[in-house]
């Protein structure tokens, strides 16, 4: 497994052995974050005895040659059947040098290295929604290349890194391709580590007297936000792994019915005690606004490449995943059956910010 001990990867590990009985999970970690990864795995040891000396740490570098594994690390490595590729670069704002890097150069050796394990039985991969880019309409699972532009590096290189899973696929890599939306808190707890998307309009509104002014980018009533709790990702993507039927398909792990801009915005702003007044602006204008003047972004909470989702045109099929979860009892929770719970959260824990890892 790459990516941990992320958001994502922390919470999915302990459910994957869980129905794996007798194997061993290794994670490949970067140097600078093993202090962080031997925690979480404390931590995760503690909260779930099963996983208890099946977990092993190793350090290395995606971006790397041999994954930037020690020569004295790589035997470990010569049993391994199934790869959870995680790791990537999940910033709107990225520069496009490290976003190929991580994103594409990156998969591209995790792909690699599948192709030299002679007892691969499956690549899962971790894409993202947002491989659309700025498509005009629904999105399907099964589409990619539909001629779309991209709004940030973020998405062009996650769309790159996509490419690359689908050639290998087609040249004969077992691999599943999931494709969350944006992720936010626990359903059940509110519990995550970062603030971003979604978040980033709480704190603007949090800034703000009990009145609060927000800007309207887009139409309000149309524009869906495609959010998704974490638990429903990670639940899904243990179920699906396990399925004979997911190999080889891609799966939207999202809100079927999303809210919309103003429902999201009234069900935060009515957690928070907030009365909302939306001004309509153009999104050009805002998104310059934001981002040229200095301090601006700091001192409104929210920066100006989080605008351009507010405005969005897409919408995203999640048919494949629907259809393959049925009999499991697993579905998406409605968006306001747990909004109050990511708002609880967040108050009760300033500590975690924007830039936090994932």
């Amino acid at each position: 497994m790459t990516g941990f001990p992320g958001f994502l990867g922390s919470a999915l590990l302990p459910k994957l052995l869980a129905r794996r009985d007798g194997v061993v999970a290794i994670c490949l970690v970067q140097p600078q974050h093993l202090e962080a990864a031997e925690k979480r795995l404390a931590d995760i040891e503690k909260a779930h005895p099963h996983t208890v000396d099946r977990i092993e740490l190793i350090t290395g570098d995606i971006t790397a040659a041999g994954l930037g594994v020690d020569p004295d690390d790589q035997g470990r490595l010569e049993d391994v059947t199934e790869v959870w590729h995680l790791a990537a670069v999940y910033d709107l704002t990225v520069p496009e040098a490290v976003a190929q890097r991580v994103n594409v150069d990156g998969t591209a050796r995790i792909i690699d290295f599948c192709w030299s394990r002679e007892h691969l039985h499956r690549l899962q991969y971790v894409s993202t929604c947002y491989v659309s880019g700025n498509y005009d309409g629904e999105f399907t699972e099964d589409g990619l290349d539909e001629g779309q532009g991209f709004l940030n590096h973020y998405e062009s290189t996650k769309y790159a890194a996509e490419l690359l899973v689908r050639e290998a696929m087609e040249a004969g890599l077992p691999a599943t391709i999931y494709r969350p939306g944006i992720v936010v808190g626990d359903s059940r707890t509110g519990e995550t580590q970062k603030y971003d998307g979604p978040y980033f309009l709480a704190t603007f509104m949090r800034k703000q007297p009990m009145v609060a002014v927000v800007p309207a980018v887009g139409n309000a009533d149309e524009v869906k936000v495609s959010l998704v709790p974490r638990d429903f990702v990670i639940e899904a993507m243990d179920e699906l792994s396990v399925m004979d039927k997911s190999l080889g398909r891609t799966y939207a792990l999202t809100d079927p019915n999303p809210p919309t801009a103003r429902q999201l915005v009234d069900a935060f702003a009515s957690h928070l005690g907030k009365r909302v007044i939306w001004v309509p602006l153009p999104l050009s204008i805002t998104r310059t606004l934001v981002g040229s003047v200095p301090g601006m972004e700091r001192l409104l909470g929210l920066p100006a490449e989080g605008l351009d989702y507010f405005a969005s045109p897409t919408t995203y099929s999640t048919a494949n995943t629907t259809a393959d979860l049925v009999g499991t009892g697993l579905k998406c929770p409605n968006f306001e059956s747990y909004a109050g719970r990511l708002m609880d959260f967040m108050v009760d824990h300033p500590e975690f910010d924007a830039s936090a890892m994932v």
